[in-house]
């Protein structure tokens, strides 16, 4: 071996070295907590109960009753996802509006043959739906505000049930997919309170 290539590989060790002892020290400062922590196995039950975990905070949130059968599905949905399948809580600490809507709108036009009718029909559509939530206590107080939209597409074909039936699943989707932003933005929000 060189002396020429002794050194080079000391350095290319000190270099990795010093790299590792960085990235380690970087780590060490990291205090990123779980979302849903609790905080440590040493807490007493009176300072659970004083500070209650992010599971308890969302399983005490009650939600505005449903107008229609989308608000339903919305409101079902993140029911289940708040409380964790137990349904609506007891006694409630949190009330949320929802403020949803939705709308369905023809995303594309094919022509189907007839010179008569430029128009053509609508093969493609989509459904939009929008949540405009307040996060209020239960004196009615608002504590967070939040906006969520989603869209979901879906084909339009010749046969007039299956076209409804296609606009129908696919508002059942966007009233899931709905919900599961908003828990996301509630629990974001919950978070900081």
């Amino acid at each position: 071996m060189s002396s020429f290539e002794q050194p080079n590989k000391r350095n290319r060790l000190i270099v990795t070295i010093a790299a590792i002892a960085a990235i380690s020290a970087a780590a060490a400062g990291c205090t990123v907590q779980p979302l849903y922590s609790g905080g440590s196995a040493s807490d007493t039950s009176a300072l659970i109960q004083a500070n209650p975990t992010m599971r308890e905070k969302l399983a005490s949130i009650t939600l505005d009753p449903a107008k229609n059968v989308f608000d339903l599905q919305v409101r079902n949905r993140l029911i289940f996802l708040l409380s964790g399948g137990a349904g609506e809580p007891a006694k409630p600490a949190y009330r949320v509006g929802l403020g949803l809507n939705h709308s369905v709108l023809s995303s594309v036009t094919v022509d189907i043959g007839n010179r008569n009718d430029t128009t053509g029909r609508p093969s493609a559509g989509s459904v939009r739906a929008t949540s405009h939530y307040v996060i209020r206590d239960m004196d009615g107080k608002p504590l967070a505000t939040g906006s969520r939209s989603v869209t979901s597409s879906f084909d339009r074909p010749r046969q007039e049930f299956a076209s409804l039936r296609a606009e129908k699943d696919a508002q059942k989707r966007a009233a899931e997919e709905l919900a599961e932003q908003i828990y996301l933005a509630i629990a974001q929000n919950m978070s900081k309170l």
